[in-house]
């Protein structure tokens, strides 16, 4: 079974002030089938998480390592990462001018598997998914992200996750404002993608509107660059009803006495 590990993980950025620590000794560990939410406040290093792991050069990792079956994680180009079966959707998707949706998705297929799919197997898979996701034919002659709504830049990176098939998604916000039928079919299309492939999630979220339709095994909540609280789905419902104060406090209490 495959596993990706997070051991000990601090991350910082370079800002105008200078280098500002964000995570601050990440361990997590997440096995294919497995669903981990992640939830906290704003600024808490969530969405740092998720891009280190993708490799974005604006972050850098100062100690720590993260290893997919044993291999170093760090040490691979982003291209080699999508290729060992990570992927990321992420909160704010780029737009390609110039470039179809159906060109992206057959380029990005050859890239991670190493040659390009049969095109009638793949026209078939194609069509399949964005008929799942509610999507109209004409959707792939679009250029990728250009003049798309929210819905429809979350339904494209979820299409993107049913036919690439990763073994580990992060899935950055991905309910960040969609209205309660986009949630509900982009839910459905994460998990399709789990039960079609044996998928590990990590599903970054303030909310536990998502957390209706994508049930997780584990909840951890991040404040100030580390894991404060894991547990069940049980932790997710206690959240929503206290909410972060009760971490805040204990954080500020902490850098305090530091």
């Amino acid at each position: 079974m495959s596993v990706l590990e997070i051991r000990d993980l601090h991350v910082s950025v370079e800002t105008e002030q200078g280098t500002k620590p964000i995570l601050r000794g990440v361990d997590l560990t997440i096995r294919k089938g497995e669903t981990h939410a992640i939830m906290g406040p704003n600024g808490s290093g969530k969405s740092t998480l998720a891009y280190t792991i993708a490799g974005h050069p604006k972050y850098t990792v100062d100690s720590g390592s993260i290893t997919l079956d044993g291999e170093d994680v760090l040490a691979m180009s982003v291209d080699e990462r999508a290729r060992a079966g990570l992927f990321l959707a992420m909160q704010y998707p780029v737009e390609i001018p110039g470039v179809t949706v159906t060109n992206f998705l057959r380029t990005a297929k050859t890239a991670v598997d190493g040659e390009a799919p049969a095109i009638r197997g793949w026209i078939k898979d194609v069509r399949e998914s964005m008929s799942n996701l509610r999507m109209e034919p004409a959707f792939a002659e679009r250029n990728v992200n250009e003049g798309f709504s929210g819905g429809e830049k979350k339904r494209h990176e979820i299409l993107q996750l049913e036919l690439l098939k990763p073994q580990f998604a992060v899935l950055d916000e991905t309910d960040s404002g969609l209205d309660v039928d986009a949630l509900k079919i982009v839910s459905e299309g994460v998990n399709r993608a789990k039960e079609n492939t044996g998928l590990g999630v990590l599903l970054i979220t303030h909310y536990t509107r998502i957390l209706r339709y994508i049930k997780p095994d584990f909840v951890h909540v991040f404040v100030a660059g580390k894991i404060a609280e894991q547990g069940g789905p049980e932790l997710a419902d206690r959240l929503e009803n206290e909410g972060y104060d009760r971490f805040l406090v204990d954080a500020v209490v902490a850098s305090e006495g530091a």
